[in-house]
């Protein structure tokens, strides 16, 4: 597949009729992303699926589709079920509980819980930017492509990284009323970080916790009924007028799907038991006139760098692709590390998030810019890398 033309295929419809149209391009830049386009909802046996239900069922994705008068007529006065752990299931909560108070609460329904951070997080007055998305913090990571030193300064300093863990975690359960409503999670704050399920939650969140107008539960099973929802160990159904599934996306199968040979689908995709195999998150090895943007993962899900390489290759300048083979065995050295480090095996997430600044490194030295962004040796190892360290490349 290598060293030809890609050719690009697209269904267009135009007056009800449906037409093939075919462009030759000599690089396809695909910036679909992972967190639209595909809806992950969850399946239901006959009969206790959202057929049954009287009310309103819809993805997040349909609820962010509305602009902001059409939503808010939406959910006003609405018995509202919103299910999922992640950001967009707890910032549709926040939404419905400022519209409707604890006169009609909002319920959030959750079978994994995640680490959710105040907007303002501190931990013990240490910045949070410093514990994780430092120099220093990367210190205590095992990373892909790491030099002997490296990995062994890793392995002496793991009890450190789990005090630092522990340091946070205890931050949250003391800041945040998480045991009075059972919402501790099982895994490390780290391994949630280094998998991108960490969260910010929006201001005084637990305040509407507080007073009632968000009611939070978790259940690891659930069907409809016509009043609303039925969960695990409770006999009362969960009554609703609108359910909304904020269960992701099929980001995967997404990215598979734009391509209508089963030969380059199987090839961009990978086996389910292995990461997606993109060179620096964005080059397949094989398909090399071909760039994914914003398929990886990082907790701002900001893929400027990654714009920056990609038009470094097209242009030819400073950068030029590797061997497949070198291509083939770096992936399989982030794949290893994802494996490692991503909790609940979401290594198919492809996220960089315990990493960044280690990956931009590696973007950095490609394009031949220097990859230490800050003024001076402490500054460079202790403070908080972000995108704004990256802006004169």
């Amino acid at each position: 597949m290598s060293g030809h033309m890609q050719l690009i295929s697209t269904i267009c419809s135009r007056i009800c009729r449906l037409w093939w149209q075919e462009y030759v391009a000599e690089f396809v830049v695909i910036c679909t992303g992972r967190f639209s386009g595909l809806p992950e909802i969850p399946s239901f046996p006959p009969g206790y699926g959202p057929e049954v239900f009287s009310g309103k069922v819809l993805h997040s994705m349909d609820y962010s589709a509305m602009d902001n008068a059409s939503a808010a007529k939406f959910i006003k006065g609405k018995r509202i079920v919103v299910i999922g752990s992640g950001k967009s299931a707890i910032d549709i909560a926040f939404e419905c509980a400022k519209a409707n108070g604890n006169d009609v609460p909002c319920t959030v329904i959750q079978r994994t819980i995640h680490w959710m951070l105040p907007h303002d997080a501190q931990p013990w007055g240490l910045s949070f930017g410093f514990l994780c998305f430092s120099r220093f913090a990367e210190l205590l990571v095992h990373k892909p492509g790491e030099g002997f030193l490296s990995s062994i300064l890793a392995t002496s300093l793991l009890p450190l990284r789990w005090g630092m863990s522990k340091l946070i975690e205890s931050y949250l359960r003391w800041r945040l009323p998480l045991k009075k409503y059972n919402m501790i999670p099982k895994g490390s704050v780290l391994q949630e970080t280094s998998s991108c399920q960490i969260l910010f939650l929006p201001p005084n969140f637990y305040n509407k916790v507080e007073d009632g107008s968000i009611v939070l539960k978790k259940s690891q099973r659930l069907s409809f009924c016509k009043e609303g929802l039925i969960l695990d160990g409770e006999d009362d159904p969960v009554k609703a007028d609108i359910v909304i599934f904020a269960t992701g996306y099929k980001g995967d199968e997404k990215l598979k799907n734009i391509f209508s040979s089963p030969t380059f689908q199987n090839c961009i995709a990978g086996s389910p038991t292995s990461a997606i195999p993109l060179y620096r998150q964005m080059i397949h090895p094989r398909i090399p006139q071909l760039a994914v943007i914003s398929y990886s993962e990082s907790l701002s899900n900001l893929h400027v760098r990654d714009e920056v390489q990609v038009a470094r290759i097209l242009s030819g300048r400073a950068f030029k692709l590797p061997s497949i083979k070198e291509m083939e065995e770096d992936i399989k050295k982030w794949e290893k590390y994802m494996k490692r480090y991503s909790g609940n095996g979401k290594f198919r997430r492809a996220c960089i998030g315990g990493v960044p600044i280690w990956y931009n490194d590696q973007l950095c030295k490609d394009i031949g810019s220097n990859p230490r962004r800050k003024k001076g040796f402490l500054a460079d190892l202790f403070e908080p890398y972000a995108l704004a360290d990256y802006k004169e490349l």
